[in-house]
């Protein structure tokens, strides 16, 4: 879909605010209502809800002490020489053995090359915490009111987006790069669904102190350009052309972001499409995923697929396109890819018959794991869960809540 700059910045002011038709606050990463319940069970007391607010509280008071990163912390020049620019390695890659200066660098699946971690070659350190930061503190301003929640928010966002001396420049065009090989790559733009989720949760400070009209005016211009550089691109367009998870994600990072700016009709487009391009390709009739099957870590990267469908249809009850319960031939459906993983994850759980290399990790999957429980109102699902340990301090608990 090619959209001119200036006909998507016209259009904003055409759309109604859409959280004006929803029960709540302005947050697509929650289930719609979940919030409001969430926050009225709190106010009564709910002792089901209190270790997850808790946890809540703990992690938003950790992030007012953290100081704003932003893109001009690094040390290594991006190929455009301007550190506003964003950059990034590719992590499964590493300098090669049998060259002297180990370049190009070659593919190791699922193994990370620490540099790849490292904040003065990387922005995705800064980038995590951001992101990280700006959710709990928004969260933790809906859920108490208190001022100082929403300016540290508000702080961490024009920091990273906004003022000129330290703001990122709009496009990932460096993202993931492999040395010796390119500048950058589409699948870097895998990264950028943290940067949705920061711009996700401003939508809790609306009405606060500390975000104006005019800051929101200003972010809503960042992120246009943003979205018109994810969609028209020849990286962007690329990278919404993968069939694995690469493509989901970019899906849901360009839905949540359309969702952000009132754009329903280029989020509608995109839900609708993943129907047939996402369900339909990704999942087999048994509900495995033979894209995902095929990596070194097979049950984690089947599951960060999962992750990414599940938050597609979170975003399609926002907006209308139930991909919940699509299904395709033979009745591929994220229900079946759900199911397909019930076995390994249940306490006690199947020996996972692929490879993978990597440990697995209860954050993988519990938070999905709720998300279809709700949606398919399946005790099973909900059972599996309740039997992990610390399940009730998790976030999800108060973004997908249950009923007492």
């Amino acid at each position: 879909m090619r959209l001119s700059l200036s006909l998507v910045l016209a259009a904003i002011a055409l759309f109604p605010l859409m959280a004006a038709a929803q029960s709540g606050p302005r947050f697509f990463a929650a289930r719609p209502g979940s919030l409001v319940e969430a926050k009225k069970r709190i106010a009564a007391g709910d002792k089901d809800l209190e270790p997850a607010f808790k946890k809540l509280i703990k992690d938003a008071d950790k992030a007012l002490q953290e100081t704003p990163p932003s893109v001009m912390e690094k040390t290594k020049l991006p190929p455009s020489r301007d550190k506003h620019d964003y950059i990034s390695l590719a992590p499964y890659f590493w300098p090669d053995p049998s060259k002297r200066d180990g370049l190009p660098y070659i593919r190791k699946d699922g193994k990370t090359n620490p540099d790849s971690k490292l904040p003065e070659l990387n922005d995705v350190p800064r980038l995590l915490l951001m992101a990280k930061s700006v959710e709990s503190l928004s969260l933790a301003y809906y859920f108490t009111g208190k001022q100082d929640y929403a300016a540290h928010a508000a702080k961490f966002i024009r920091t990273w987006f906004l003022d000129a001396a330290t703001r990122m420049n709009p496009h990932f065009k460096f993202a993931q790069a492999v040395l010796g090989e390119n500048d950058g790559r589409a699948e870097g733009i895998l990264e950028a669904r943290h940067l949705a989720i920061a711009a996700d949760a401003l939508g809790l400070l609306t009405g606060s102190e500390a975000w104006k009209p005019a800051d929101q005016q200003a972010m809503d211009k960042w992120l246009t350009t943003f979205v018109h550089w994810l969609m028209t691109s020849p990286t962007g367009r690329e990278e919404h052309n993968a069939k694995n998870n690469h493509g989901t994600w970019a899906d849901v990072t360009t839905v949540r972001l359309a969702l952000c700016l009132n754009r329903p009709d280029i989020a509608s487009k995109l839900l609708k499409a993943a129907q047939r391009e996402r369900i339909g390709v990704q999942i087999e009739k048994d509900g495995s995923q033979p894209l995902e099957l095929a990596r070194t870590a097979s049950f984690s990267y089947c599951w960060f697929n999962i992750e990414a469908l599940s938050e597609l249809a979170n975003l399609g009850d926002h907006a209308g396109v139930n991909l919940w319960a699509y299904t395709g031939s033979s009745g591929r459906g994220l229900r079946r890819a759900v199911e397909y993983m019930l076995p390994y994850v249940d306490v006690p759980a199947k020996d996972w018959p692929h490879e993978q290399i990597k440990e697995k990790k209860e954050q993988d999957y519990l938070p999905l794991l709720r998300m279809a429980a709700l949606a398919y109102s399946s005790s099973e699902m909900e059972g599996i869960v309740e039997k992990h340990a610390d399940w009730q301090t998790q976030r999800f608990q108060l973004l997908f809540v249950t009923q007492p």
